[in-house]
């Protein structure tokens, strides 16, 4: 059964390199505005929504998309974070794309003195939505049709940039199956969970978690890889069964 998907980013670049990678015509009206000064773009198989940046910006934009399309009648079948990605070193390689079999709010919890309590051990809520393998594998096994380095595995989100080696190697082993961080991935799945709607997260690797290099980062490259992730996985969106 085909159903169409709202696809989420941060910012306007990634947005863009999302659109491009779409093979399928805008539909009627190109645009349509969201509570918030949002604007989804509307193409055939997707919407394109900018959420701004960080957790908490982009569950009320991905909420309000999602509220629109409940009360219009219209409701998605999917919502995919989407964008570029810091990758964890001999995880996730520059250039490379990942795919979520989990998405996890790395500091949502407690700094104490025998070490970091995520959420869900201090009684609140929880800091993990797992992504169905009826949705990793199939997307995945596009990506590698297409001939598309990637990896499967946790993407985090934090709220902070990891900016060292000792943040960095901290989170690799409180995570031992991460392969790379972002900023909203959680945010996004926190929002498709409150209407039921399965989520994913596809990112494509700009830089290596760990001390802050920005000479050494490929945010082009990162983008033309997300470019092409979209037009590999379009088709593979709307008919993948995420409870097989």
């Amino acid at each position: 059964m085909h159903r169409r998907t709202l696809i989420v980013t941060a910012v306007a670049a990634e947005a863009d390199s999302v659109a491009g990678g779409l093979t399928t015509p805008a539909r009627p009206g190109g645009e349509l505005p969201v509570p918030g000064g949002l604007v989804l773009r509307r193409y055939e198989t997707a919407d394109v929504l900018v959420g701004g940046v960080g957790p908490a910006a982009v569950a009320a934009a991905t909420g309000a998309a999602l509220t629109r399309a409940a009360l219009v009648g219209e409701p998605y079948g999917l919502v995919v974070s989407a964008g570029i990605a810091g990758g964890f070193p001999g995880r996730a390689p520059l250039g490379s794309l990942v795919v979520s079999d989990a998405i996890v709010a790395a500091d949502l919890g407690a700094d104490t003195a025998d070490g970091f309590v995520p959420v869900e051990e201090l009684g609140f809520g929880r800091s993990v939505h797992p992504v169905p393998a009826g949705l990793t594998r199939p997307v995945a096994a596009a990506l590698a049709a297409a001939g598309l380095p990637h990896t499967t595995g946790t993407v985090l989100t934090v709220s902070t940039v990891t900016g060292g080696a000792a943040r960095a190697e901290q989170l690799a082993a409180r995570h031992p199956g991460a392969v790379a961080e972002a900023m909203e991935g959680f945010g996004v799945a926190e929002a498709a969970a409150a209407h039921g709607t399965p989520v994913l997260e596809l990112r494509a690797v700009s830089n290596a978690v760990g001390p802050r290099d920005r000479a050494a980062w490929r945010i082009g490259d990162a983008l033309d890889a997300l470019r092409h992730a979209v037009t590999a996985v379009e088709s593979t969106l709307s008919e993948a069964r995420p409870c097989s």
